[in-house]
């Protein structure tokens, strides 16, 4: 029973340092429960060989995402996944965002270009560090899973010719 209350002192003394830690203004952009992989990731930024991205939302709003240099599309959508999470979370509790919708009905885009294949490099569309992406309405179609500029379903293309 004494080994558990030294375990637990120490590691309430280690939450305390941490919260104090994360408190500093420096480390601001550190997540309030970071992974191994979120660290790691803002010292490489640090060290110049991760980028800093700014995604602006459709309703003008804008937040930070960190990825490496060589991430690819689905690196920065696995980016932006986790930091809304994240965002909801932290100011309205629990809340279920449907990722599966949004990027069947939006896609993100730089300079005009759409990030459709989640396998090219962010680099090759001339993304680097302080860049800004934002989102674009865009349906994927059921055949092909791929996207399309339809943005009406065939179930209202159906209604027209009744009348």
């Amino acid at each position: 029973m004494e080994e558990y209350s030294k375990s637990s002192v120490k590691k309430a003394r280690l939450n305390s340092l941490l919260s104090t830690l994360l408190s500093d203004p420096i480390l601001s952009d550190v997540p309030k429960n970071p992974t191994l992989a979120d660290v790691d990731t803002l010292i490489s930024l640090e060290l110049g060989s991760a980028m800093r991205i700014s995604v602006l939302k459709l309703d003008g709003n804008s937040f930070e995402v960190t990825v490496m240099n060589s991430a690819t599309a689905k690196d920065l959508k696995l980016a932006i996944k986790k930091k809304v999470d994240d965002m909801e979370q932290s100011s309205m509790g629990h809340r279920h965002i449907s990722w599966r919708h949004v990027w069947a009905n939006y896609c993100l885009s730089y300079h005009n270009n759409k990030l459709l294949n989640d396998n090219d490099a962010l680099q090759n569309f001339g993304i680097r560090n302080n860049s800004q992406v934002h989102f674009v309405p865009y349906v994927m179609t059921k055949e092909s899973r791929t996207h399309s500029k339809r943005r009406k379903h065939r179930f209202f293309h159906g209604l027209n010719k009744l009348y």
